[in-house]
């Protein structure tokens, strides 16, 4: 039996996990869990899984690291909200423990720092984004050394399409109804500015040391196709599902084995065409933007994180236009970046970073 840590637990992803597991008792058991402020699911979630270590952390973020590295756990699922799951993933690693990365956040802001703490404890990471746990699946076909490519694939957000004075007219409500996916609101609002597919792949970059330039985005609106991995001899393995979270989830909690509930199963008689596009980065800037991040390298990607958390948080709130997240993300970036080795560079970059991009809202908000 394993045992499991949920961080996040009353989230899109938490809730998830804790539904596989519910189908699953005889081969998970719940070891603690934490959420942000939803006290009351917490509660109910504690009392169905008997699980006596549960706590909310929005006030007491250091709970997650101490959760994270609680020494009978077998797998952390990471599935907190933003740069807060940094400490979570530092402690899950090292502790040598397995961590279900659903934060991609915590990885791309302290991607060195991570990568440090990884390659120190030899604890495995195994994502849970489905697109790259689709590269992960992938790249079982072939060793490291015989991958040409990796394509991830983006659905393209409710804008695609959109002309440039249609996109200035976007609502919070427009931002928020995803057509394939149902997530929480930052990671929709994301999707819709194809910043979610920017951090994927640095993601990628991180995960499996793919460089930039054998990464690649493609758009596939029906979301079936969740990402491919091309190798040297020309032949592209792919993994293909109709959209459900609880597949990466029960692989990354599973893994190497898989369960025996086939979540996201395809009637291919009924499935109709799939189509991919490239992406437009001229309407949906973030992607490219993201790209320069990665290659950047240092402190970049760390502040471009922390730029567009605030920024998206402000497009939430009502106080800036969805064509603003780009605008003050790129503005915070232009002012300049550093190195990060450790978590207090990272935590100095992330501070300034939201910093300017508070200003630059400020500047927004005025005008």
């Amino acid at each position: 039996m394993r045992h499991i840590v949920v961080l996040g637990c009353t989230g899109s992803v938490g809730t998830q996990a804790l539904e596989v597991i519910r189908n699953h008792r005889d081969d998970y058991r719940v070891l603690a869990l934490a959420a942000g402020r939803n006290e009351s699911l917490l509660a109910e979630q504690a009392a169905e899984f008997d699980v006596e270590i549960a706590h909310c952390a929005a006030d007491k973020p250091e709970l997650l690291s101490e959760l994270a590295a609680l020494p009978d756990a077998d797998v952390v699922l990471n599935a907190v909200v933003g740069f807060a799951g940094l400490p979570a993933t530092l402690a899950a690693l090292d502790a040598g423990t397995r961590l279900a990365l659903a934060n991609k956040e915590s990885l791309i802001a302290g991607g060195p720092v991570v990568a440090a703490a990884r390659a120190k404890s030899g604890a495995e990471i195994v994502p849970v984004d489905s697109e790259h746990s689709a590269i992960y699946q992938a790249m079982r076909a072939g060793a490291p050394a015989e991958v040409r490519r990796v394509v991830l694939t983006a659905s393209g957000g409710p804008f695609r399409g959109l002309d440039t004075d249609q996109l200035a007219r976007v609502t919070v409500a427009d931002a928020l109804r995803h057509p394939t996916w149902d997530m929480g609101p930052k990671i929709t609002i994301d999707s819709s500015t194809l910043m979610n597919k920017g951090l994927e792949v640095i993601e990628a970059h991180e995960l499996f040391g793919t460089p930039f330039d054998a990464i690649e985005v493609v758009v596939h609106p029906q979301s079936i196709v969740h990402g491919m991995v091309e190798f040297s001899d020309g032949a592209t393995i792919a993994q293909l599902s109709l959209p459900d979270m609880r597949l990466p989830i029960g692989l990354a909690l599973a893994d190497p084995d898989r369960l025996d509930e086939p979540f996201g199963a395809i009637d291919w008689t009924g499935l109709g065409s799939l189509t991919f596009e490239a992406p437009d980065v001229e309407r949906f800037p973030l992607l490219r933007v993201a790209y320069e991040a990665g290659r950047a390298g240092g402190d970049a990607p760390a502040v471009l994180s922390a730029a567009n958390e605030v920024a998206v948080a402000a497009f939430l709130d009502g106080r800036v236009s969805w064509t603003d997240i780009a605008a003050i993300v790129e503005r915070v970036l232009d002012a300049g970046t550093g190195d990060v080795s450790t978590v207090d560079d990272v935590l100095e970059a992330d501070r300034r970073a939201r910093e300017r991009a508070d200003a630059a809202i400020a500047r927004s908000s005025a005008a």
